[in-house]
C-alpha cells in the first residue's frame, strides 16, 4: 500500500494536476457548470486514479457519476478536458444499460438513431438466443446495450491505461481534441449520433473502431495513430476528415462505407493500409498522401473520382477487381510514383481507363511512368489506354496553340468577345504596356481578373512569344495527322476500330468499282448489269457495311467523328471522279469489255504488297489477263476482291485494271484507292504491333 501511495503521489506531482478525491467530486457532481449553454460536470484539469490500487475510488467515481449522467430530465455532460486519468478507463461503467429485449423509453432521438438501436437490439437477442441454443447453457447470460446520451469531453484529455468505449451508443458530441491514449483504446461496434472530433489526438498503441457507426461529421485530422487502426466494417454516413493524419502501423479499413466525402489528404501511411471490399459513395480524397508501403483497394467500390493528386506511391497499390461508376475516375496528376521501385495493380482492360489528368503539361512524366508500369506487367490494353489518354490531351494542346489568343497582342475587341468585361480588357491592355505578359497565370496578379474569369478564358489565350505562320502551320498539320490516328485506330489501340473502318472503305469503294464498270450508259445502247446482280451487290454492300458500322461502334470513343472522317477520305474525291466520268459519257473502244481483268495463270494466298493496281504492258502478260466474265451471277464478287486486294495488299486472286482503252477518270480512281491502301496497311500493321502484346514486347524492349 505505501508503494502504490507513493507511486500515485510521484505521478500527480509528475503532472501537476491536483487529484481527484471523493469529497471533490462530490462537490463537482451537485455543482455542474454551464459550457455552451449546457450543463457540464467539470472534473477538467484533475488527476484522476482509477488503477487497480484503488478500487475502492474507482468503483465510487464510476457509480456516483453514472447515477449523475442517468438521472433527471435533463442530465448533465461530462467535461474531462485537460485531465490524467491513470489507469484504464471504462466508459461502458458510465452509460446507461438498455436490455436486449423491451422498449426503449428515450426521448429526442433521431429516427436513424432509433431505428440502428433497435435493429442492434434485434441483433444482440438473435446471438443470445443462439449462444444459449449452442451451449446448451441452463440460465441465460444476460446481454445489454449501452448509451452514452450526454456529451463527452476529452480535449487534451491522456488516459494511461487502457479504454474501453465498445458496444456504447453516443447520443451526444464526443469531443477529444489534442487527447492522448497511451494504451490500446477499443471502440468497436459504436455508435456517434452527433459529431465527433479527434482532432491532434494520439493514438500510442492499439486503436480498434470495428463495425462503428458514424450518423455525423467525423474528424481525425491531424491524428497520430502510433500502433494498428482498424476501421473494418466501419460506416460513415457523412464527411469524414482525415487530413494530414499519420498511421505509423497497419490500417485497416476493409469493408468500411462512406457515404459521403473521405478526405485522407496530406494523410502518411507507414505500414500496409487496407482498402478492401470499401464502398465509396462520394469522392475519396488522397491529395498529397504519401503510402511508404502496399495500399489495396481490391474489389473497392468508387461512384465518385478518386483523387490521387501529388500523392506518392512508393511501394503497391493494387486496384484489382475495383468497380468504378459512370462518375468515377482515378486523378493521378502531379503523381509520384516510380514504375522501377513501385506497382500499381489492377484489373486487365479496366483499370487503363480509370486513370485521368486534366492537362498533358507536366503530368507527362507521370503517363510516361504508368504506361511503362502496365507494359512490365504485360498488361498492354491499359498501357495503351493511356497512351490513347495522352494523345487525346496532346491533341488538345495543339488545337489551343493553334486557336489560342496572344494576350501580349490581342486587341480589347477580341478579349471582350472571349468573356472578359471592358474594364478587365482595359486591365489587360495596361498591364502589357508596363511588361509583357510571361504565362497565363499572369493574369490573377490583375486586381479586376478573378478566379473564375480566369478559368473562363485559360484555355484559349497564350502568352510569351507568338508563334510564326510557319509555327502554326506546322502545328496545324500535327494536330490534323494526330486526329486522324485518334479517329481510325484510337492511337493504335483499337484493332476493332481500324478493321471496322476497313470493312466500310473496302465496301464502298467494291461498290464504287462494280457501278463504273457495270453501269456504263442508258443511250443509245444500254449498257446495265441484270436485277438479280443489282440486288446480290446491294445486299453485300449492306451487309459488309454494317459489319463495319457496328466494329466502329463498339471500338470509338466517338463514333461519329469517326465516321465523318471515313466518310471525308472515301467520299468526296471518288464522288467527284465518278460524277465527272457520267457527265462525260463513255464512247470509247472495248466499251462492252470490263475495265478490270485477271490473272488465271494463278489460284493462290498472296501478298500483293508490291503490286500495282494496272496490268504491265508487255504483250506477253496481256495474254495472262483476261476481262471479268459479265455474263456469270457471281461477277459480282470480283468487284470486292479487288478492292480488298487494292486496300489490304492481300487476296487469292490476281484483279488489276487494263492498261487500254481506259477513261482516266477510273484510273485516277483505283490509284487513290490503292494510295489510301498503302496508308491502311501501315496503319494496321502499327496497330497489330500495339495489340499483340509478344510483337509489343519486342517493339518496346
Amino acid at each position: 500500500m505505501a508503494i502504490a501511495l507513493f507511486a500515485s503521489a510521484s505521478a500527480i506531482a509528475v503532472s501537476g494536476l491536483p487529484p481527484l478525491t471523493g469529497e471533490l467530486l462530490a462537490q463537482r457532481l451537485a455543482a455542474p457548470v454551464q459550457r455552451e449553454g449546457k450543463p457540464m460536470i467539470d472534473l477538467s484539469g484533475l488527476t484522476i486514479d482509477l488503477r487497480p490500487e484503488q478500487e475502492a475510488f474507482a468503483t465510487q467515481f464510476y457509480r456516483q457519476l453514472q447515477d449523475s449522467l442517468n438521472g433527471g430530465q435533463r442530465p448533465p455532460g461530462l467535461d474531462l478536458s485537460g485531465s490524467l486519468i491513470q489507469g484504464s478507463f471504462d466508459l461502458q461503467r458510465l452509460g446507461l444499460r438498455v436490455p436486449t429485449y423491451g422498449e426503449i423509453a428515450l426521448g429526442g432521438l433521431d429516427e436513424a438513431v432509433l431505428q440502428q438501436l433497435q435493429q442492434d437490439q434485434r441483433r444482440l437477442g438473435q446471438l443470445g438466443q443462439l449462444s444459449r441454443s449452442l451451449l446448451l447453457e441452463a440460465q441465460p447470460t444476460k446481454q445489454n446495450l449501452f448509451i452514452f446520451q450526454v456529451p463527452l469531453r476529452l480535449a487534451q484529455t491522456t488516459i494511461t491505461g487502457q479504454l474501453n468505449a465498445a458496444d456504447l451508443y453516443f447520443l451526444g458530441r464526443v469531443e477529444a481534441q489534442d487527447a492522448v491514449f497511451a494504451q490500446a483504446a477499443d471502440w468497436r461496434d459504436t455508435r456517434f449520433a452527433r459529431s465527433v472530433s479527434f482532432t491532434d489526438a494520439q493514438f500510442q498503441q492499439e486503436s480498434r473502431f470495428r463495425n462503428s457507426l458514424f450518423f455525423a461529421r467525423s474528424r481525425f485530422n491531424q491524428v497520430s495513430f502510433g500502433g494498428p487502426v482498424s476501421f473494418q466494417g466501419a460506416e460513415f454516413r457523412q464527411t469524414a476528415n482525415f487530413n494530414d493524419a499519420r498511421f505509423d502501423q497497419a490500417a485497416d479499413f476493409s469493408r468500411s462505407q462512406w457515404l459521403k466525402n473521405a478526405d485522407f489528404a496530406q494523410s502518411r501511411f507507414a505500414a500496409a493500409t487496407t482498402f478492401a471490399r470499401g464502398q465509396f459513395s462520394q469522392s475519396l480524397f488522397l491529395t498529397e498522401a504519401r503510402f511508404a508501403a502496399p495500399v489495396t483497394f481490391r474489389q473497392a467500390q468508387f461512384q465518385q473520382p478518386v483523387n490521387l493528386r501529388s500523392a506518392s506511391i512508393q511501394r503497391q497499390a493494387d486496384f484489382g477487381d475495383a468497380r468504378f461508376g459512370t462518375s468515377a475516375y482515378i486523378n493521378v496528376a502531379d503523381l509520384e510514383f516510380n514504375a522501377d521501385e513501385a506497382q500499381i495493380l489492377g484489373s486487365p482492360g479496366q483499370i487503363g481507363r480509370a486513370f485521368s489528368v486534366p492537362t498533358l503539361g507536366g503530368n507527362e512524366t507521370v503517363l510516361r511512368n504508368l504506361v511503362r508500369n502496365f507494359r512490365l506487367l504485360e498488361q498492354i490494353g491499359d498501357a495503351n489506354q493511356l497512351e490513347y489518354m495522352t494523345e487525346r490531351l496532346r491533341l488538345r494542346q495543339l488545337r489551343r496553340r493553334i486557336r489560342s489568343l496572344d494576350l501580349n497582342q490581342a486587341t480589347a475587341a477580341q478579349l471582350q468577345r472571349l468573356g472578359l468585361s471592358p474594364k478587365q480588357s482595359e486591365a489587360i491592355l495596361a498591364r502589357r504596356q508596363q511588361q509583357p505578359f510571361v504565362s497565363r497565370a499572369d493574369l490573377l496578379s490583375l486586381d479586376t481578373v478573378d478566379l473564375a474569369a480566369y478559368v473562363k478564358v485559360r484555355d484559349r489565350v497564350t502568352a510569351g512569344s507568338p508563334p510564326s505562320p510557319l509555327a502554326r502551320l506546322v502545328s496545324a498539320g500535327r494536330w490534323l495527322s494526330l486526329g486522324l490516328l485518334l479517329l481510325l485506330s484510337g492511337y493504335g489501340t483499337r484493332f476493332g476500330l481500324t478493321l471496322g473502318s476497313g470493312l466500310i472503305a473496302i465496301a464502298l469503294f467494291g461498290l464504287m468499282f462494280w457501278v463504273v464498270d457495270r453501269c456504263r450508259r442508258r443511250r443509245p445502247t444500254p449498257l446495265l448489269p441484270e436485277r438479280s446482280e443489282t440486288a446480290w451487290i446491294l445486299a453485300s454492300f449492306v451487309l459488309l457495311l454494317s459489319l463495319g458500322l457496328v466494329a466502329v461502334l463498339r471500338s470509338a470513343a466517338q463514333p461519329g467523328w469517326t465516321l465523318a472522317c471515313i466518310g471525308l477520305v472515301t467520299l468526296p474525291i471518288p464522288v467527284g471522279l465518278i460524277g465527272s466520268l457520267y457527265r462525260r459519257g463513255r464512247y470509247h473502244d472495248l466499251l462492252e469489255q470490263s475495265y478490270f481483268v485477271e490473272n488465271g495463270s494463278l489460284r493462290e494466298l498472296q501478298l500483293l504488297i508490291a503490286r500495282l493496281p494496272v496490268i504491265p504492258k508487255f504483250p506477253f502478260y496481256r495474254e495472262r489477263y483476261t476481262p471479268l466474265p459479265t455474263d456469270r451471277r457471281w461477277n459480282w464478287l470480283n468487284y470486292y476482291d479487288f478492292s480488298l486486294n487494292n486496300w489490304l495488299k492481300f487476296g487469292f486472286n490476281d484483279l488489276r485494271l487494263r492498261d487500254r482503252a481506259v477513261p482516266g477518270l477510273i484510273s485516277a480512281l483505283v490509284w487513290y484507292q490503292w494510295s489510301l491502301g498503302i496508308l491502311y496497311v501501315i496503319l494496321l500493321l502499327w496497330t497489330l504491333s500495339r495489340t499483340i502484346p509478344g510483337l509489343n514486347l519486342l517493339l518496346y524492349f
